[in-house]
């Protein structure tokens, strides 16, 4: 016996009932039969309105987070003039243009995330969302759940059905920072998504499939870690199919005098303070630090010393001591003397070109050179 379903006048399906014995169905009235069947319409019914509302809310779920991230990039640029840096952004152009996945190394506080923004609004997919996940901030179970979603009791506190950054991600880009944290199941699990591009949520056997460019991020060596088999080789080689290396700070000091001057800008305008710049020995001292924690730490000095300082210029009185007294610095680190001489060469340039505001003569004059010998001298150490 059977009845067809209808929900919004339309047919949905069919509720059939069978029994061996065909005078099973004889004292069922019809009445009844009508009133289950409509009940079962309006679960059915029930059932498809709230699954449209679990998924509207994760839509909204989804724009906030868009949102937020893009809050959290206003103001933040790349900044830089040095060769290295302009090569940086050639090649953030030439991937930017691809849908290749890109594998992104670099020291903690080099900008990893800054480039995998750069590189997402430079391609096809800009206009739509680039979800970021750090793989190291949170446990194994929730690093799955929080890439590939998860079902309704897929695990004690899992009330609800719910998308995962992939998922969210779709039709734009994921960024996968420290993906080198990942555990080997999860590893297995992201390596089927990138080659069949089909997930599955946890706790459920439906398959979801997700248009994503993802981009990841690492501090470490993934090389080694899969020599020593805490990273599969066939993911490594899935992620690293276009490698940006990231050079620390003390690589690329050219940049330093630029970075100094934005980061002290955004951070003054950010408190309303009017300070302006640094003190000669402020400015030395920070120039010959080594900075470990690269440009993350370099605004978090600034940052600091803007809140410190009460006068018109950054002081030394408002830098940290490791830097203040030069115990920090790292510039004549491992070096050979010849390498040591063409460093302190350099850093005077630097400082000659920065005390007179790029003016090459003006420079020259400070130092006490020919113009035309250090311009040859400035082509020699790849000052641009």
């Amino acid at each position: 016996m059977g009845c067809p379903l209808f929900i919004d006048e339309r047919p949905w399906g069919l509720l059939t009932l069978d029994a061996l014995d065909p005078e099973r169905f004889e004292p069922i009235e019809l009445d009844a039969l009508q009133a289950f069947a409509s009940l079962a319409a309006a679960t059915v019914n029930a059932a498809e309105r709230i699954e449209r509302l679990a998924n509207r809310v994760e839509d909204e779920h989804q724009r906030a987070e868009v949102y937020r991230q893009a809050s959290g990039q206003q103001n933040r640029e790349m900044i830089g003039q040095s060769k290295t840096y302009k090569r940086l952004v050639e090649e953030i152009s030439l991937v930017g243009g691809s849908d290749l996945t890109v594998l992104i190394t670099g020291e903690t506080g080099v900008g990893k995330e800054l480039v995998a923004q750069a590189i997402h609004a430079a391609s096809p997919r800009a206009d739509k969302p680039i979800i970021s996940l750090n793989c190291a901030a949170l446990p194994d179970t929730l690093v799955e759940s929080e890439l590939f979603g998860h079902v309704r009791g897929a695990f004690t506190g899992a009330t609800n059905d719910r998308r995962g950054k992939f998922e969210l991600a779709n039709g734009g880009t994921l960024f996968l920072d420290e993906v080198g944290e990942l555990s080997l199941t999860v590893q297995a699990k992201l390596l089927r998504v990138l080659q069949s591009g089909q997930l599955q949520r946890l706790g459920s056997d439906q398959e979801h499939q997700v248009d994503v460019r993802l981009i990841a991020a690492t501090n470490r060596d993934l090389e080694r870690a899969v020599r020593e088999g805490s990273f599969r080789e066939d993911l490594y080689h899935r992620l690293n199919v276009v490698a940006i290396r990231l050079p620390p700070l003390r690589e690329r000091r050219e940049d330093l005098p630029a970075l100094m001057e934005y980061l002290l800008r955004k951070q003054a305008t950010a408190i309303g303070k009017n300070i302006t710049g640094f003190t000669d020995e402020a400015r030395e001292r920070m120039a010959t630090y080594s900075w470990p924690g690269n440009v993350r730490e370099l605004a978090n000095v600034i940052e600091r010393a803007v809140v410190l300082s009460s006068g018109p210029n950054i002081t030394l009185r408002s830098l940290p001591s490791g830097i203040a007294s030069g115990e920090g610095s790292g510039l004549f680190e491992n070096l050979s003397y010849r390498d040591g001489m063409n460093a302190a060469r350099k850093l005077l340039i630097l400082k000659a070109l920065s005390r007179t505001q790029g003016n090459r003569s003006a420079a020259a004059r400070l130092l006490g050179l020919e113009s035309k010998y250090l311009l040859k001298l400035m082509k020699s150490l790849g000052i641009d």
